[in-house]
């Protein structure tokens, strides 16, 4: 008996040697392997315009985390990662949660297995109407379940970051499609399968709603300088009479 027990306590310490291994080669490649959709919008952001080499822009992106994620969407993604697919539109981040995921046109398998995906008829980043956004519950949208109201969600395109405010949330059947309608106002609408767990199919959608309160930095500086020299204009021609 003492004997089975001894072969038992050993297979126990090798398997849970063998988990912490597994745990220590996944957060290794989380590190290692950086998202190449990310990295592309990098590049591009980064290229086009002439500045100086100290003045560039640059992007702080991590890789992704796949600590909820499910194994078999971790497959995916890497698989993912050998096809082509076009530069992303923007990056968007939710601080609070860490989430952080590559926004790319359009809601394919392959699409969504690399990040994020705008929902085709949908509108399109900063002007008004909504804007549809897609992904997985089980990769880069699994984070949605701790998504609260007021949660900031920035937008970053090549030249401007979009700050929206989580503004509603909720719960439809996937033949509603009315969360997806035009807004009068810059709104952006992330949709996922619900519930975040469920085996298979999921039958719900969980839907969050934002709405634009910011253009960034870089709109807000122009805003001021023109108001600025409106008021330099007014102060002049005050003085003139």
């Amino acid at each position: 008996m003492t004997k089975y027990l001894k072969i038992i306590e050993r297979s126990l310490l090798l398997i849970g040697f063998g988990l912490l291994v597994f745990c220590a080669a996944a957060k290794l490649h989380e590190k290692v392997l950086s998202r190449a959709s990310i990295r592309q919008f990098e590049q591009t952001k980064n290229s086009p315009p002439a500045l100086p080499k100290d003045s560039a822009p640059t992007l702080r992106l991590s890789g992704p985390s796949f600590l909820l994620w499910s194994n078999q969407r971790i497959k995916h993604y890497k698989e993912a990662l050998n096809q082509h697919v076009a530069s992303p539109l923007a990056v968007l981040r939710i601080k609070r949660i860490k989430l952080e995921a590559p926004v790319l046109e359009g809601t394919d398998e392959v699409t969504l297995n690399r990040g994020l995906g705008r929902i085709a008829g949908t509108a399109h980043f900063g002007g008004d109407g909504n804007v549809g956004i897609a992904g997985h519950r089980d990769s880069f949208f699994r984070g949605l379940k701790d998504v609260k109201l007021r949660d900031q969600i920035d937008l970053e395109e090549s030249d401007r970051t979009l700050t929206y405010v989580v503004d509603r949330i909720e719960i439809v059947d996937p033949r509603n499609v009315s969360v997806l309608r035009s807004s009068s106002k810059p709104t952006i609408t992330l949709v996922t399968c619900y519930p975040f767990y469920y085996i298979g199919g999921a039958p719900k959608r969980y839907i969050v709603h934002a709405t634009l309160i910011s253009e960034g930095a870089e709109q807000q500086d122009h805003a001021r300088s023109q108001a600025a020299s409106f008021r330099h204009l007014v102060q002049n021609q005050a003085e003139q009479s």
